[in-house]
């Protein structure tokens, strides 16, 4: 028998931890190929994680809402069909886990290394103490925050987890029996609490900090921020420190883009079972120029050494009910025709909304797109999605009057206008490349044939 380590995938490319939600199968168990073992949650995705071979469960490392590093060993399991007698094979393995099992005795094999030592942080330490000094994993913070439940709610569940921790299950419990409405709460002003304290060592001692506090009136409220908007705010901090951004901007004429639409998204939604947007149109359009400069689509790694991507991957930033982004990518996008992107762009849309896209559908995108016109934008100056090196924002599609050139003379006319704007990285993207590769993609769009057939 061989026993193999099961790994904590990478979940995405911002993603550093999953908490462990449920264990499918426990010690002892049985499982076969493919059969899940566990869910696990990170604030983008869910995802249930299959076993690679068919086998016995021997150790499972890690509890229930316990918060787990990406790479860290979270079970083994114990396989005739792994191939005894080959101690350092590494087992190949469907993605999302792919690359991520390897043999349990294995410190390296064909390059590739052993993953770190088990480290856990506990849910505990990950998240924020309330007024009771109570603590609660990232999953039920979120879920409290979805559903409006206030802290002072929050303290009154009575947990069935160890040491008395609240569970996933406890809120839904709460929510199924006594409603979420929320409960005002006033935080005081840290001179109304030194006021009606009864210490009075508390009154008179001094506070260093007290010119840096900012004070709160009685309306003032306190949201913790959930952890996919820290994710989200370290990664925006993290690109600016990185790139330095430059913004360069076009306007196009889409008039002929937008006639074709209205003419064929009936026959189009009838024929394919899909609604056209512009969003596959922009994306066709982006696919074309960067062929035309491949230097776009491009990385800056560790040793300043510039990684050129013969694949084009479009990350498209998409808005979840909660307000926060997430970018799901369309993989080789350079090989679909426009319907292809149309039920790309759609499908991942639709999963990204109802909370099912998987670990893969958000990993190794090579250029982002951003539609600000969703929101009534005319333009907007997007954040570099790092690694990569430029983002594309695409703004509102408006109605204005523009100087169309005849053969009889120019002429003002009524057109269908709009602004991209790009922001790149000016250390490996200068102004040339990226003014060019903007307006190369303005040209597509402004040349859309009327003709194009579905």
């Amino acid at each position: 028998m061989a026993v193999i380590d099961l790994i904590m995938p990478k979940m995405g490319e911002s993603i550093m931890e999953a908490t462990i939600l449920k264990w499918v199968k426990q010690p002892g168990d049985l499982v076969e190929e493919d059969e899940t073992i566990l869910e696990i949650a990170t604030d983008k995705v869910d995802s249930e994680i299959p076993s690679p071979v068919a086998g016995k469960i021997v150790e499972v490392l890690f509890k229930v809402d316990d918060v787990v590093e990406i790479g860290t060993v979270i079970a083994r399991i114990e396989s005739e069909s792994a191939g005894v007698g080959a101690p350092s094979e590494v087992i190949e393995i469907s993605e999302p886990v792919k690359e991520t099992l390897v043999r349990a005795e294995e410190p390296k094999t064909n390059g590739r290394t052993q993953a770190p030592s088990p480290k856990v942080v506990p849910a505990a330490a990950q998240s924020t103490s309330t007024s009771s000094n109570r603590f609660y994993s990232p999953l039920v913070k979120n879920i409290a925050r979805k559903e409006q439940i206030s802290v002072a709610e929050l303290d009154s569940i009575v947990g069935s987890g160890k040491d008395g921790r609240v569970t996933k299950r406890d809120v839904i419990h709460f929510i199924e029996n006594k409603g979420t409405a929320p409960i005002s709460q006033n935080v005081s002003s840290p001179a109304q609490e030194a006021s009606t304290s009864s210490t009075p060592a508390a009154k008179s001692a001094p506070n260093p900090t007290s010119q840096r506090q900012e004070s709160f009136s009685g309306g003032t409220e306190i949201i913790e921020m959930d952890r996919m908007r820290k994710l989200i705010a370290d990664h925006m901090v993290m690109s600016k420190q990185t790139s330095p951004h430059v913004t360069s901007f076009v306007e196009a004429d889409v008039t002929n883009l937008v006639n074709w639409r209205n003419k064929v998204k009936g026959p189009f939604q009838e024929k394919y079972g899909e609604k056209i947007t512009y969003t596959p149109i922009f994306i066709d359009a982006v696919v074309k120029a960067i062929k035309d400069y491949p230097m776009v689509n491009i990385s800056l790694n560790a040793e300043n050494k510039i990684i050129k991507k013969n694949y084009i991957n479009i990350g498209m930033a998409t808005a979840l009910p909660s307000g926060n982004l997430i970018v799901p990518v369309i993989k080789n996008a350079d090989m679909l025709n426009l319907v292809g992107l149309t039920k790309s762009v759609n499908g991942l849309a639709n999963k990204a909304r109802s909370n099912a896209l998987k670990p893969e559908d958000i990993q190794d995108g090579t250029f982002t797109i951003t539609n600000v016109g969703t929101f009534g934008n005319v333009m907007g100056t997007p954040i570099i999605n790092q690694p990569q090196v430029a983002i594309l924002a695409t703004g509102a599609i408006r109605k204005k009057p523009a100087v169309v050139e005849t053969e009889y003379g120019d002429l003002i006319a009524v057109r269908q206008m709009m602004f991209l704007s790009l922001s790149y990285d000016h250390r490996i993207v200068d102004g040339f490349l990226g003014g060019s590769f903007l307006r190369r993609i303005a040209d597509y769009l402004e040349s859309f044939d009327m003709n194009t057939s579905i």
